[in-house]
């Protein structure tokens, strides 16, 4: 030990001596400089044109910007609305301050955030941000659980639950409602949870654009695994199975649904079929299962109606949008590159006039 003690002492002895002879350069304050530039403010949330959904009517959010100087910030004021609620003058670091402002009485509605910061000099920069909180979606029909209008957004507004998104589905603004519809594409699909939609008695409706291309497509999907063939599954037993198939002229769409044993199917023939080549616009497609019947329409007229001794739901826990994947493609039912838009789902089983009220108040 007092061999490492006449070394230690050896070394910072050399060490004096080279800090005393200039071996080691020694701290010299160097001048700021000109101030120059003005602050640069960048707001990362919320940035332009963003849309917040909940499924309150008042909010909170994290307010979070960036504001940097070449010298020095010497204040930051934010605004919501014209209205003053955080304001800055002391930083750790002199040049750069990055925020978090937590704000929670944001409302329904179009806002306008405004960040504001002035340098030492007394320049100053003002970022503004305009975005909006959608007020929160009311089921407009009775028994309605589910409503996605894909307006941009593969979102469920009832319980504002995104869907899983397969592939690279699309929007388009040829629409039914709203600003925008889904566009299918090769490979995609989307899928939801089924928690909160199966009941014994339910109903879908939405709005329909037929691609006859490919000549047959999954529509809509609510199946079991298939654990004896899960290469190509085709379980058939629960659930339901709402699909496409014919040709570039005849496209049928036809309804097959399990009650736990063995499966019924609903298929209407030429009263189900769709002309792709003459009938270009809109179509408006329903189907409901209760505990005695299953029915499909088309354009509010009965396409297929028969017996039904009920829907059973069993390993049922997905729904799958615009295909038959990945619960029925055993027999090719794939993406479907048509339009939807207005989706609905029921815990009930619709008459024939409450789908009719539904097709009169949307239609295009």
């Amino acid at each position: 030990m007092k061999r490492n003690s006449h070394f230690l002492l050896a070394g910072l002895a050399a060490l004096s001596f080279a800090c005393k002879d200039s071996y080691i350069d020694e701290i010299t304050p160097v001048a700021p400089g000109a101030d120059s530039a003005s602050p640069e403010v960048t707001v990362s949330f919320p940035s332009e044109g963003t849309m917040i959904r909940v499924t309150e009517d008042v909010t909170s959010i994290d307010i979070k910007f960036e504001v940097r100087d070449d010298i020095e910030i010497g204040a930051i004021k934010v605004q919501m609305d014209g209205a003053e609620i955080g304001s800055y003058a002391e930083f750790k670091d002199y040049r750069r301050a990055v925020v978090t402002l937590p704000y929670d009485q944001l409302d329904n509605g179009e806002h306008i955030l405004k960040v504001i910061a002035t340098d030492l000099a007394g320049k100053t920069t003002e970022e503004t941000v305009n975005f909006e909180k959608a007020e929160p979606y009311q089921p407009k029909y009775e028994g309605e659980v589910f409503y996605s209008p894909f307006d941009g957004e593969n979102l469920e507004l009832i319980t504002l639950t995104e869907a899983t998104v397969t592939g690279a589905p699309g929007f388009t603004q040829d629409r039914v409602a709203g600003t925008n519809a889904y566009s299918g594409s090769t490979g995609a699909y989307l899928t939801f949870p089924t928690a909160g939609l199966l009941s014994n008695e339910f109903s879908a409706v939405f709005w329909y654009k037929i691609n006859a291309t490919p000549d047959r497509a999954g529509i809509l999907v609510v199946g079991p695994p298939d654990t004896a063939n899960p290469s190509a599954p085709n379980n058939r037993t629960s659930g339901f199975r709402l699909f496409r198939e014919g040709s570039a002229t005849r496209q049928v769409i036809k309804l097959n649904v399990g009650n736990g044993t063995a499966d019924s199917w609903f298929d209407g023939g030429d009263a189900a079929a769709i002309n792709p080549s003459t009938n270009k616009g809109w179509v408006h497609i329903a189907f409901t299962i209760s505990s005695k019947e299953a029915v499909v329409y088309i354009d509010g007229k009965v396409a297929k109606q028969g017996t039904f001794t009920g829907v059973s739901w069993t390993g049922c826990d997905i729904l799958s949008v615009m295909s038959g994947a990945p619960r029925f493609s055993g027999w090719n039912h794939l993406s479907d590159l048509s339009y939807m838009d207005e989706l609905r789902i029921f815990n009930k089983a619709l008459t024939q006039a409450e789908i009719q009220s539904i097709i009169d108040e949307e239609k295009p």
